[in-house]
């Protein structure tokens, strides 16, 4: 990548101490990448109570995309205008007042409204926290970077841990969890983090649209779409055929978490080195559409459910890391204006994929893990089909804990 000596000027040995505004971000941002998973316990106790079906139930991951893909559009516009502050404070607002209203809502279709507007808030917060924290360490841009790795990763795991156990209280509690453990964090940042100057540049509501006419690109987003149609079949639908309590789901997909994180952080980069980024975002999805086959296969054996889901995290992981990675640098653009194009095409396309698992869940307990891995398939042709337009991408030499390898993470979970 092209900030390497970002990383060579950081000081070898520094006070491991951070500032209290960095703990108060990297606090939120825990919470916020634990909304990942934090509803997977809880959608066959809300479907039950609710007298909700599965595809109705899988509407809360739809409305939840589909907003934070249309969202990532205008983060950039709102943070360059308002400064990181404003953003952060607006986002964090926005996720304790919807999550709140989840939890008090009496029909599915109230919660579903409501995770959209969550999907608005955190889109607001993921898109300005890294640049919070990277401008507020200390000790240089590399200790900064791996604290917000281990901010991803530790939320990434412990989200259906923690849904798991409040929603066995009951499955109003995870999303009153939310709501409480970001006001906490919201009175931690209005009190720790200064004001930040507002970029000099303001950024162009237009600039991902034309972004997206460079081939590699488009090339890149159109396969994170297809293999969001995997992704989501695994995260919203698998619940059900699983039919397990609270507690289990929650610890099956932690044990996904967990590995979906090992791998994005310390197992991928050591693979784009030896192998390089094209080969092995192919061979990660392809893997992941093999492990969808499987699970299709063996739908009403939970055993090999259980198995699925949780190696999916080391697949999943390799390959959301080097994909957006990729994304980064597949075109002539800013990097934020990429992310934002990549984001926008793979959340809001994507969209359909959670209610499409639960409505073809209902004919068939396999159907959804076979379109899942057809999908993701055709992700892999498309991928290979355009190679000429991303053979670039190995020429660039990524940093280690560069700020663009933890954008990808971010994009990518």
């Amino acid at each position: 990548m092209s900030n390497t000596t970002d990383v060579a000027t950081a000081p070898a040995d520094t006070d491991s101490t951070q500032p209290k505004a960095v703990w108060a971000v990297a606090f939120a941002s825990v919470i916020a990448f634990m909304g990942i998973g934090l509803v997977d316990p809880i959608l066959k106790p809300i479907g039950e109570q609710l007298n909700a079906s599965p595809s109705q139930v899988s509407l809360l991951f739809t409305s939840y995309m589909l907003v934070t893909g249309v969202a990532m559009l205008i983060t950039g516009v709102i943070s360059s205008r308002f400064g990181a502050k404003k953003t952060l404070l607006a986002g964090l607002a926005l996720i304790i007042v919807f999550a709140a209203a989840a939890g008090l809502s009496n029909t599915v279709g109230q919660i579903v409204g409501f995770r959209a507007g969550w999907g608005l808030g955190n889109a607001l917060f993921i898109a300005t926290a890294l640049a919070t924290i990277v401008g507020s360490a200390t000790g240089g841009v590399a200790r900064a970077i791996i604290l917000y790795e281990a901010a991803l990763g530790i939320g990434i795991a412990t989200g259906p841990l923690v849904g798991g156990l409040l929603g066995g209280i009951s499955w109003r509690g995870p999303f009153f969890g939310v709501s409480v453990l970001m006001a906490i964090a919201l009175v931690a940042i209005v009190v720790l983090l200064p004001e930040g100057p507002k970029a000099a540049k303001p950024t162009s509501l237009a600039a991902p649209f034309k972004a997206l006419r460079h081939r590699g690109l488009l090339v890149v987003s159109i396969t994170a779409l297809l293999y969001n149609f995997g992704f989501f079949t695994l995260l919203a639908y698998t619940p059900f055929p699983l039919d397990m309590g609270t507690y289990a789901i929650g610890f099956i997909f932690c044990g996904w978490g967990i590995l979906l994180a090992i791998s994005s952080v310390f197992i991928a980069p050591k693979l784009q080195a030896r192998f390089g980024t094209l080969p092995m975002i192919a061979l990660a999805v392809g893997l992941f559409a093999a492990d969808l086959a499987v699970m299709a296969l063996f739908a009403d054996h939970k055993p090999v459910l259980i198995g699925g889901v949780v190696i999916a995290g080391l697949f999943l992981g390799v390959n959301n890391t080097l994909i957006t990675e990729a994304v980064m640098i597949s075109a002539p653009v800013e990097r934020s204006t990429a992310s934002a194009a990549y984001s926008f095409v793979r959340f809001a396309g994507g969209a359909a994929a959670p209610w499409l698992a639960g409505k073809l869940g209902e004919t068939s307990i396999s159907l959804p893990f076979w379109i899942g891995a057809a999908c993701t398939a055709v992700g892999v042709v498309v991928l290979l089909g355009g190679r000429k337009a991303l053979a670039h991408i190995d020429d660039h030499d990524p940093a280690p804990h560069s700020v663009e390898e933890a954008q990808a993470l971010t994009v990518g979970d």
